[in-house]
């Protein structure tokens, strides 16, 4: 793939109240490193990744320092401080990036289990389609209801997609609906939706089931499991491998 100058934004300002813990909940350790540390691994390591501007509260920056930043040897983080709200943070991080980015992925920080594949194959499409999600196919019916909490509709799910992030997008495209919404006073669900709004198609890349959001504490114990379960597959074939060659 040609090299193309990509950044990401990690909007990681938020408190995650519903994980009731006593610091925010990236800081948090998984597998013996903060859920923040994992997250921009996957991003430093990638070498279609030319710059990581990590948006965090500004009351959390000698946090962010002494738990993430001054333990592991990252060279491309720009740090910024985040907004009120997610939205407010991605438009403070857009503000940042490089003049001559072209691709500008947005990713949760609370989602440490992204796949470098799927970073990639995002990276490669919206060359092609400008705007990318990533999703997975719905696994559980949906059921439309009313205020009153009747069912009106049960979409098709063969038609629904659980979205995730990265979601990605040439930098201008992105900018414009960041500028729009600012503009108009709109808050959005995600960058997808502010994109959509400028009547832009949105293409949905593939993702893995296993790149969750760690929201809750249930949450961390799935990621862990996830992750021993990734390392072990990894030394077995590594194993195979060594006897494959003897």
């Amino acid at each position: 793939m040609e090299k193309t100058l990509t950044s990401v934004i990690i909007p990681a300002a938020g408190l995650g109240r519903r994980m009731n813990a006593a610091i925010s909940k990236q800081y948090l350790t998984l597998m013996g490193k903060p859920i923040l540390a994992h997250t921009l691994d996957v991003f430093e390591r990638c070498p279609l990744i030319s710059e990581i501007i990590l948006v965090i509260n500004p009351d959390e920056f000698e946090l962010c320092q002494e738990q993430v930043l001054s333990s592991f040897p990252y060279t491309k983080i720009k740090l910024v401080s985040g907004g009120e709200t997610r939205q407010q943070s991605v438009y403070n991080g857009l503000a940042a990036v490089m003049s001559n980015t072209q691709i500008v992925m947005v990713h949760d920080g609370a989602r440490p289990l992204i796949q470098e594949s799927v970073i990639l194959k995002s990276i490669a499409e919206t060359i092609s389609h400008r705007a990318t999600v990533v999703g997975v196919p719905a696994k559980n019916t949906i059921k439309i209801i009313n205020k009153a909490g009747f069912v009106e509709q049960t979409p098709d799910r063969n038609y629904l997609v659980e979205i995730q992030t990265p979601q990605t997008f040439t930098y201008e495209l992105l900018k414009k609906a960041h500028q729009n919404a600012h503009e108009l006073g709109i808050e959005g669900t995600d960058d997808a939706f502010l994109v959509e709004r400028l009547n832009v198609p949105v293409k949905i890349v593939t993702g893995d089931y296993a790149n969750i959001k760690i929201t809750t504490p249930e949450d961390l114990v799935i990621a862990e499991s996830i992750m021993k379960r990734t390392a072990e597959n990894r030394e077995l074939s590594g194993k195979i491998k060594r006897l494959l060659k003897e």
